[in-house]
Protein backbone atom coordinates (compact mmCIF):
# COMPACT_ATOMS: atom_id res chain seq x y z
CA UNK A 1 0.00 0.00 0.00
CA UNK A 2 3.04 2.30 -0.32
CA UNK A 3 1.73 3.59 -3.67
CA UNK A 4 -1.69 4.35 -2.11
CA UNK A 5 -0.11 6.26 0.78
CA UNK A 6 2.20 8.25 -1.51
CA UNK A 7 -0.60 9.01 -3.99
CA UNK A 8 -2.85 10.18 -1.14
CA UNK A 9 -0.20 12.68 0.04
CA UNK A 10 0.32 14.00 -3.48
CA UNK A 11 -3.41 14.36 -4.17
CA UNK A 12 -3.94 16.11 -0.83
CA UNK A 13 -1.33 18.73 -1.77
CA UNK A 14 -2.66 19.16 -5.32
CA UNK A 15 -6.27 19.60 -4.20
CA UNK A 16 -5.57 21.78 -1.14
CA UNK A 17 -6.14 25.08 -3.03
CA UNK A 18 -9.53 23.86 -4.27
CA UNK A 19 -11.03 21.66 -1.53
CA UNK A 20 -11.19 21.78 2.25
CA UNK A 21 -12.12 18.33 3.54
CA UNK A 22 -13.62 18.07 7.03
CA UNK A 23 -14.04 14.64 8.61
CA UNK A 24 -16.30 13.47 11.42
CA UNK A 25 -16.26 10.00 12.97
CA UNK A 26 -19.30 9.16 15.09
CA UNK A 27 -17.94 5.87 16.39
CA UNK A 28 -14.73 3.97 16.81
CA UNK A 29 -14.23 1.73 13.80
CA UNK A 30 -12.83 -1.81 13.61
CA UNK A 31 -9.08 -1.91 13.09
CA UNK A 32 -8.48 -5.55 12.21
CA UNK A 33 -11.59 -6.88 10.50
CA UNK A 34 -12.87 -5.96 7.06
CA UNK A 35 -16.13 -4.09 6.53
CA UNK A 36 -18.17 -2.18 3.95
CA UNK A 37 -18.39 1.59 3.70
CA UNK A 38 -21.65 2.63 2.02
CA UNK A 39 -22.06 6.29 1.05
CA UNK A 40 -24.42 8.55 -0.82
CA UNK A 41 -23.10 9.58 -4.24
CA UNK A 42 -22.95 13.21 -5.33
CA UNK A 43 -19.92 13.74 -7.57
CA UNK A 44 -17.23 12.00 -9.61
CA UNK A 45 -14.88 13.32 -6.92
CA UNK A 46 -16.55 11.28 -4.16
CA UNK A 47 -14.03 8.39 -4.17
CA UNK A 48 -11.16 10.87 -3.98
CA UNK A 49 -12.75 12.85 -1.12
CA UNK A 50 -13.61 9.71 0.83
CA UNK A 51 -10.10 8.39 0.29
CA UNK A 52 -8.61 11.64 1.62
CA UNK A 53 -10.94 11.65 4.63
CA UNK A 54 -10.63 8.01 5.64
CA UNK A 55 -7.82 6.67 7.81
CA UNK A 56 -7.39 3.37 5.94
CA UNK A 57 -7.01 2.44 2.25
CA UNK A 58 -10.34 2.07 0.44
CA UNK A 59 -11.18 -0.32 -2.38
CA UNK A 60 -13.91 0.96 -4.69
CA UNK A 61 -16.00 -0.75 -7.30
CA UNK A 62 -15.78 1.42 -10.42
CA UNK A 63 -17.65 1.25 -13.72
CA UNK A 64 -15.81 -0.96 -16.19
CA UNK A 65 -15.60 1.82 -18.81
CA UNK A 66 -12.92 3.57 -16.71
CA UNK A 67 -10.64 0.56 -17.05
CA UNK A 68 -10.54 0.94 -20.83
CA UNK A 69 -8.57 4.19 -20.55
CA UNK A 70 -4.83 3.57 -21.07
CA UNK A 71 -2.55 4.51 -18.14
CA UNK A 72 -5.55 5.61 -16.02
CA UNK A 73 -6.52 1.94 -15.87
CA UNK A 74 -3.20 1.04 -14.23
CA UNK A 75 -3.34 3.95 -11.79
CA UNK A 76 -6.82 3.24 -10.41
CA UNK A 77 -6.06 -0.48 -10.13
CA UNK A 78 -2.95 0.39 -8.10
CA UNK A 79 -5.19 2.51 -5.86
CA UNK A 80 -7.44 -0.47 -5.13
CA UNK A 81 -10.27 0.12 -7.60
CA UNK A 82 -11.72 -2.80 -9.55
CA UNK A 83 -14.23 -2.96 -12.42
CA UNK A 84 -17.91 -3.80 -12.23
CA UNK A 85 -20.33 -4.21 -15.13
CA UNK A 86 -23.31 -2.22 -13.91
CA UNK A 87 -26.77 -3.67 -14.29
CA UNK A 88 -25.50 -7.12 -15.26
CA UNK A 89 -25.16 -8.89 -11.91
CA UNK A 90 -21.37 -9.02 -12.25
CA UNK A 91 -20.46 -12.11 -10.21
CA UNK A 92 -16.71 -11.64 -10.71
CA UNK A 93 -16.91 -8.15 -9.18
CA UNK A 94 -18.96 -9.46 -6.26
CA UNK A 95 -16.45 -12.27 -5.66
CA UNK A 96 -13.59 -9.76 -5.73
CA UNK A 97 -15.41 -7.50 -3.26
CA UNK A 98 -16.05 -10.45 -0.95
CA UNK A 99 -12.36 -11.33 -1.06
CA UNK A 100 -11.34 -7.79 -0.09
CA UNK A 101 -13.59 -7.77 2.97
CA UNK A 102 -12.69 -11.29 4.06
CA UNK A 103 -9.00 -10.34 3.88
CA UNK A 104 -9.54 -7.44 6.26
CA UNK A 105 -9.91 -4.63 3.72
CA UNK A 106 -12.48 -1.85 3.55
CA UNK A 107 -14.80 -1.92 0.54
CA UNK A 108 -16.21 1.41 -0.60
CA UNK A 109 -19.54 1.28 -2.38
CA UNK A 110 -22.20 3.77 -3.53
CA UNK A 111 -25.43 1.79 -3.12
CA UNK A 112 -27.53 4.35 -5.00
CA UNK A 113 -25.71 3.10 -8.10
CA UNK A 114 -25.18 6.51 -9.70
CA UNK A 115 -24.73 10.18 -8.82
CA UNK A 116 -27.57 12.41 -7.58
CA UNK A 117 -27.09 16.13 -7.03
CA UNK A 118 -30.54 16.98 -5.62
CA UNK A 119 -29.51 16.53 -1.98
CA UNK A 120 -31.82 13.55 -1.49
CA UNK A 121 -31.05 9.91 -0.82
CA UNK A 122 -32.41 7.66 -3.54
CA UNK A 123 -33.44 4.02 -3.42
CA UNK A 124 -30.49 1.76 -2.66
CA UNK A 125 -29.45 -1.19 -4.74
CA UNK A 126 -28.70 -4.39 -2.84
CA UNK A 127 -24.95 -4.79 -3.52
CA UNK A 128 -23.74 -3.63 -0.11
CA UNK A 129 -26.04 -5.92 1.88
CA UNK A 130 -25.40 -8.87 -0.47
CA UNK A 131 -21.68 -8.56 0.24
CA UNK A 132 -22.42 -8.18 3.95
CA UNK A 133 -24.44 -11.40 3.78
CA UNK A 134 -21.62 -13.25 2.05
CA UNK A 135 -18.89 -12.02 4.39
CA UNK A 136 -20.54 -11.55 7.78
CA UNK A 137 -19.14 -7.99 7.77
CA UNK A 138 -20.55 -4.85 9.33
CA UNK A 139 -21.67 -1.93 7.16
CA UNK A 140 -20.57 1.66 7.80
CA UNK A 141 -23.13 4.32 6.74
CA UNK A 142 -21.33 7.35 5.36
CA UNK A 143 -22.38 10.77 4.11
CA UNK A 144 -20.54 13.21 1.86
CA UNK A 145 -21.71 16.80 1.41
CA UNK A 146 -20.36 19.57 -0.82
CA UNK A 147 -20.95 23.14 0.27
CA UNK A 148 -20.69 26.34 -1.75
CA UNK A 149 -17.27 27.52 -2.81
CA UNK A 150 -15.55 30.13 -0.68
CA UNK A 151 -13.34 31.90 -3.19
CA UNK A 152 -11.51 29.01 -4.91
CA UNK A 153 -11.97 26.41 -2.17
CA UNK A 154 -15.01 24.21 -1.75
CA UNK A 155 -15.82 22.84 1.69
CA UNK A 156 -16.48 19.09 1.75
CA UNK A 157 -17.90 17.40 4.85
CA UNK A 158 -17.54 13.63 5.25
CA UNK A 159 -19.35 11.94 8.13
CA UNK A 160 -18.68 8.32 9.06
CA UNK A 161 -21.57 7.00 11.10
CA UNK A 162 -22.03 4.15 13.55
CA UNK A 163 -21.36 0.75 11.93
CA UNK A 164 -24.41 -1.46 11.54
CA UNK A 165 -23.43 -4.80 13.05
CA UNK A 166 -23.94 -7.77 10.79
CA UNK A 167 -26.16 -9.58 13.30
CA UNK A 168 -28.49 -6.56 13.33
CA UNK A 169 -28.78 -6.79 9.54
CA UNK A 170 -30.19 -10.30 10.12
CA UNK A 171 -29.00 -11.89 6.88
CA UNK A 172 -28.92 -15.50 8.05
CA UNK A 173 -30.93 -16.90 5.13
CA UNK A 174 -30.06 -14.21 2.57
CA UNK A 175 -33.68 -14.20 1.42
CA UNK A 176 -35.16 -11.34 -0.59
CA UNK A 177 -37.16 -10.17 2.41
CA UNK A 178 -34.03 -10.15 4.61
CA UNK A 179 -32.07 -8.22 1.98
CA UNK A 180 -34.87 -5.64 1.67
CA UNK A 181 -35.04 -5.19 5.45
CA UNK A 182 -31.24 -4.87 5.71
CA UNK A 183 -31.22 -2.35 2.86
CA UNK A 184 -33.83 -0.31 4.71
CA UNK A 185 -31.63 -0.23 7.81
CA UNK A 186 -28.71 0.95 5.71
CA UNK A 187 -30.84 3.62 4.00
CA UNK A 188 -31.98 4.85 7.42
CA UNK A 189 -28.36 5.11 8.56
CA UNK A 190 -27.24 7.13 5.53
CA UNK A 191 -30.37 9.30 5.52
CA UNK A 192 -29.86 10.19 9.18
CA UNK A 193 -26.35 11.42 8.43
CA UNK A 194 -27.62 13.44 5.46
CA UNK A 195 -30.57 14.85 7.39
CA UNK A 196 -33.05 13.72 4.74
CA UNK A 197 -35.99 11.35 4.44
CA UNK A 198 -35.53 7.63 3.80
CA UNK A 199 -36.45 6.77 0.19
Amino acid sequence: MAFYSTAKKIVRVLLWPFYKVETEYRAELPQEQGYIMASNHVSDMDPVMLGLAFHKPLNFMAKEELFRIPVFNSIIRALGAFPVARGKGDQAAIDHAVGIVKNGGVLGIFPEGTRFKDGKLHRLKSGAVVIAAKTGADVLPTCIRYEKRRFLRRHVKVVFGVPIKNHILNLTEQSKSELRAANKLLAEGIAELMGVEVP
